[in-house]
């Protein structure tokens, strides 16, 4: 099945600073607020314009920086459910899964389309869909595709907990 994503395009380095502002990291802890934040310093129209299922499409090294789970946690908070980059930072990256985004590694896409595009994702065939051209992503390994599947690590383990007890 192939989903729909409206893109929002960046460029490489995009670090945790810049995905939630540092200066909110010890302040802000409702949803809400968290995503009403999100990006505010690299694109002011982001949050306001930001909906539910959108992707964010990169450059290189997306995430560096701090490890911070705020940058991502305001993007889930926000909407955002697939960020394709060049590269990630690895602890980014995994907070990615923790969360439920799906992170996905792709070199050319942030090179063909502009913000507010529409990309196609088919998860089961394994390739993103941009106009004329489609690029294979990787297969998650099933474990990763499990937290995937039920939002994040969290909700994951929370499930298993409760079929546990049952």
């Amino acid at each position: 099945m192939i989903t729909h994503h409206r893109c929002w395009v960046y460029g490489d380095n995009v670090n945790t600073d810049v995905i939630f502002p540092g200066r909110y990291t010890y302040t802000l802890t409702a949803p809400a607020d968290l995503a009403a934040h999100a990006l505010e310093d690299l694109d002011p129209a982001f949050a306001a314009g930001v909906q539910p299922g959108d992707m964010i499409v990169a450059g290189r090294n997306w995430g560096c920086g701090s490890s911070r789970e705020q940058a991502v946690t305001a993007l889930k908070h926000a909407g955002v459910r697939v960020i394709v980059a060049q590269s990630f930072s690895r602890i980014y990256f995994r907070n990615c899964i923790n969360q439920g985004i799906l992170p996905v590694e792709c070199s050319q896409l942030h090179t063909l389309i502009q913000t507010g595009d529409i990309v196609g994702l088919d998860r089961e065939a394994g390739h993103l869909i941009a106009g004329e051209h489609m690029f294979p992503i990787p297969q998650l390994p099933p474990t990763v595709q499990a937290i995937l599947d039920a939002g994040g690590l969290l909700p994951m383990l929370q499930r298993r907990f409760r079929e546990d007890e049952s």
